[in-house]
C-alpha cells in the first residue's frame, strides 16, 4: 500500500470539495478502495500506486480548472469521475469575450458592441464614463470586469457605490436599522457579485473588506488606492459629490462611472452633476467615455421599444418647449 499527499495551496476547499463535501463524496464514491482524508490545505490517500496516479491526475483537473474558472459544478466533477469526460468541453473554444467565469461555471462575457467596447477602454482608462439606458448591463459588465482584476490580483480590493437616492424616497422614512435602509440601494451591486463569486467566499470578502458596497457619502475623506472603483448611477450624484468622489481616486486605482442621463431621480432642487462631468472631462488623457444605446439593451425585447419610445417623447417635448420659448421671445421683441 502506498501514500499520496496532495498540497491544495492556492485552491479554496470548498471551491474543490463543495458545500457539506458534496464533491469530495464524489471523490471517495469513485474510488472505493482508496482511504481518502482531507485536512484544510491536504489531501491525504492511501492504495494502490494505481489508483493513487488516476486520483492525483483528476485532482489536478480539478484543481487546474478551478483557477481558470473560479468553481467546478457537482455535475462537473461527476462527469469527469465516472464518465470521463474531459472538463474543458465544458467550456466554449472561443473565449474572445469572456471576461471571467462564475459560480457554478457559469461565462460572464461582453454580449454587444457596447459591452465589448466597455471591456476594451476598461484596458486603457484609468477612469471610464459608461453611459447607457436601463438594460444595457453597464453596472454588470462593470462589476464584471472588477471582478476580473481583483481574480487577477491587479487590484487588492473592490469599491462599489452608488448615491442613495430613489424615486424621491428618504431614508429616513424607511424602517429598520442603517444598514437595512441602505441594502435596497445597493442591491443591484449584489445581485451581479451573487453570480460571480460562490456565496462563502463573497461573504468571506466582504467581511474582511476586500469588496465593499457603501453609499456614495461614505466615500468623503477617503483616498482609495490599490482598487477597482465603481461608481453606480452617478445620475443622482450632484456635481460636489461627483468631484468628491473622483477627488479620492489614487494613484494606482481604477474607476468606473456608470450612468443613464433619461433616468434622474435626484429633487428638482438639485441637477445631476453626471453630464457636467462629462464636459468638463472630456479630452483628459486617462479618462475615457462610452456610450451604450438602445441596441446593447439584453433585456425583454419590448425594453428596446420602450427607452426608443421614451426618447422620441423627450424629443417631442423639447421641440415643443423650443417651439414655445421662441413664440415668447418674438411677442417680446414686437412688443
Amino acid at each position: 500500500m502506498s501514500d499520496l499527499t496532495i498540497d491544495l495551496d492556492g485552491v479554496d476547499p470548498i471551491d474543490l470539495f463543495g458545500i457539506n463535501n458534496s464533491k469530495l463524496k464524489l471523490l471517495k464514491k469513485a474510488f472505493p478502495r482508496l482511504r481518502i482524508v482531507s485536512r484544510g490545505h491536504v489531501l491525504k490517500a492511501a492504495g494502490s500506486d494505481e489508483e493513487l496516479q488516476r486520483l492525483k491526475s483528476n485532482m489536478d483537473s480539478m484543481i487546474e480548472y478551478i483557477s481558470r474558472y473560479g468553481s467546478i459544478s457537482n455535475d462537473h466533477v461527476e462527469n469527469l469521475l465516472f464518465n470521463g469526460e474531459g472538463l474543458e468541453s465544458n467550456h466554449p473554444v472561443n473565449e474572445e469575450d469572456i471576461i471571467l467565469y462564475g459560480t457554478r461555471g457559469t461565462v460572464v462575457k461582453a454580449k454587444t458592441d457596447g459591452q465589448r467596447e466597455l471591456v476594451k477602454a476598461s484596458e486603457e482608462s484609468d477612469v471610464l464614463f459608461a453611459i447607457g439606458p436601463a438594460g444595457t448591463g453597464k453596472t454588470y459588465t462593470a462589476v464584471a470586469i472588477a471582478v476580473n482584476a481583483l481574480k487577477n490580483r491587479t487590484v487588492k480590493r473592490i469599491i462599489l457605490t452608488r448615491p442613495a437616492v430613489e424615486a424621491g424616497e428618504s431614508l429616513g422614512f424607511l424602517p429598520g436599522d442603517l444598514k437595512e435602509k441602505i441594502d435596497p440601494y445597493l442591491r443591484p451591486l449584489y445581485d451581479a457579485l451573487d453570480d460571480m463569486i460562490p456565496p462563502e467566499k463573497l461573504n468571506d470578502m466582504m467581511y474582511n473588506r476586500v469588496i465593499e458596497i457603501a453609499p456614495l457619502a461614505y466615500m468623503r475623506g477617503r483616498t482609495l488606492d490599490k482598487a477597482f472603483i465603481i461608481l453606480d448611477e452617478a445620475q443622482n450624484a450632484t456635481s460636489p459629490q461627483l468631484k468628491m468622489f473622483l477627488t479620492r481616486i489614487g494613484a494606482t486605482a481604477k474607476c468606473i462611472i456608470t450612468g443613464d442621463l433619461t433616468q434622474i431621480d435626484l429633487p428638482k432642487s438639485q441637477k445631476s452633476g453626471l453630464f457636467p462631468a462629462l464636459n468638463i472631462l472630456s479630452g483628459i488623457p486617462g479618462i475615457g467615455t462610452v456610450y451604450l444605446t438602445e441596441r446593447d439593451v439584453i433585456r425583454h425585447k419590448l425594453v428596446k421599444k420602450i427607452i426608443a419610445a421614451y426618447a422620441n417623447y423627450q424629443k417631442e417635448l423639447q421641440k415643443k418647449e423650443n417651439d414655445e420659448d421662441n413664440a415668447r421671445n418674438k411677442s417680446a421683441e414686437g412688443n
